[in-house]
């Protein structure tokens, strides 16, 4: 019999089906991105060396052939790592294999003929030109093809039997993506099931609570095989799957986690983009925080700002500032409606009809225009652009131990709360995997994917209030 792991030498993944339309638009934004660092490029150079007679490849557009060369690489790459589906939100990686390709073309370059090279004036505003235009038409496409675009994919639902009816109306409501059929976790692995799912015409299976030697032993090969994605809902308290590589050690299967060279980088990179959006967003936004002042103080007398004890890194109390949403005396009301929490297990405070909100207070809560203030506290280091919630000290002394994990992190102000339920969390359980969820696969590429999301929420005012 053949191996599990042998699959098919030339295969689409089926998530492509049905998405042609946005794997097109996405292609040709890669191609426009690309064509506009190489014309800057040529521009740029034109006072500078000419190209070298051996890489004169004519011209097609007015760009030289050997960027057409770069391109179609970079396009080839793209598509192996499955970059034109509906799922294209691996920015960080698309940036690094542009890279690559670039500077692979240098070692080659260098062994094929050590004098033969593009001049720097062209190479360099080409390559860095490059990962500008693609990586912001990929953000861009992505906020908007989600909101007016969304893919329908044909999903598949694998969970406990109490998860089976939440997660799919979920799934509904959220994505818009058609669930065509469920099965226990527990009865995933049998080959009736696996069969089930091959033949459901399935584009990707969502599954909770599977346990690990099922899912590798049967259903990922399987699904892999048949070129169906397969999406893991953590459900733990502890995720062990790190960014780890399998081993053996002493006889012994282990998971190897090494640090990485420039793993300082990356956070580095994180600090970076959280200075550079907060001056941004400051500079940008200071007409339109002139006006919430206004709308603050015309309505209702009192002060513009609001400022909230918050518990950050390693539990640190900062002040947290917000635009004032609420009459001036909401804190002492506070414990009159504590009885009308909505929260079920009490820890975070939240009412939906809240009486103590002020009538500009709903506007600002629904667009999420009140939170514009936290770019000062972002600018000053207590907390990040993306990051776990910071809570009341009300709501922190409540917590069970494991909570606080939470807090190894610096706050953010939005985060895996905002775009995975926001106001429909009613658990701190929940919650807080949520927080751990973010802690352990924390990556630059996770923190502008939640950047895009709570963007495109925030425009269309999706789960606040």
């Amino acid at each position: 019999m053949q191996d599990i792991r042998a699959g098919k030498h030339w295969q689409l993944a089926r998530t492509y089906e049905g998405a042609w339309g946005r794997s097109l638009i996405f292609l040709m934004g890669d191609i426009l991105g690309m064509m506009g660092a190489w014309r800057f490029a040529v521009d740029f150079n034109r006072p500078f060396s000419p190209l070298p007679p051996l890489l004169n490849w004519g011209q097609w557009m007015g760009i030289p052939g050997v960027f057409w060369a770069y391109g179609a690489v970079t396009v080839l790459l793209f598509a192996h790592h499955n970059f034109y589906g509906y799922t294209t939100r691996f920015y960080t990686k698309q940036a690094t294999i542009l890279c690559m390709v670039y500077l692979w073309s240098l070692v080659l370059g260098y062994f094929y003929d050590p004098d033969l090279d593009l001049p720097r004036s062209l190479f360099i505003p080409a390559w860095l030109g490059s990962v500008v235009g693609v990586m912001g038409l990929r953000l861009f496409l992505t906020l908007v093809l989600d909101q007016f675009a969304p893919a329908q994919v044909a999903v598949f639902l694998v969970a406990p039997a109490a998860r089976l009816e939440p997660l799919a109306d979920l799934i509904r409501h959220r994505t818009g993506h058609r669930i065509i059929g469920q099965l226990l976790a527990s009865e995933a692995h049998t080959p009736e099931a696996i069969a089930q799912i091959l033949h459901s015409g399935a584009q990707e299976v969502i599954a909770q609570d599977l346990p690990e030697h099922q899912l590798a032993s049967r259903l990922y090969w399987q699904l892999r095989r048949a070129g169906i994605s397969l999406r893991l809902i953590p459900s733990s308290l502890t995720l062990l799957h790190r960014r780890g590589s399998p081993e053996v050690f002493a006889g012994m299967p282990t998971i190897r986690i090494d640090p990485d060279l420039f793993g300082s980088w990356e956070y580095l990179g994180k600090r970076l983009l959280d200075l550079v959006g907060a001056l941004l967003g400051l500079m940008l936004l200071s007409p339109l925080f002139g006006a919430i002042a206004l709308g603050i103080r015309v309505t209702n007398p009192g002060s513009v700002f609001y400022g909230q004890e918050r518990v950050g890194l390693h539990g640190r109390v900062f002040r947290m500032w917000k635009f004032r949403s609420m009459f001036m005396d909401a804190d002492r009301r506070q414990g009159e409606l504590e009885r009308h929490n909505q929260n079920q297990d009490g820890i975070t405070f939240k009412l939906k009809n809240d009486p103590r909100i002020t009538p500009i207070g709903h506007l600002l809560r629904r667009t999420s225009l009140d939170e514009l203030p936290q770019l000062f506290n972002v600018l000053c280091g207590q907390m990040s652009l993306v990051g776990p919630r910071p809570l009341p000290l009300r709501d922190v002394a409540r917590f069970a131990d494991w909570h606080h994990t939470r807090h190894v992190v610096v706050p953010g102000m939005t985060g895996m709360w905002q775009i995975a339920g926001r106001s429909h969390l009613s658990r701190m359980d929940d919650m807080a995997r949520l927080d751990l969820f973010y802690v352990d696969h924390w990556s630059l590429n996770l923190d502008l994917d939640i950047l895009v999301e709570t963007l495109r929420l925030v425009l269309f005012g999706r789960g606040a209030y």
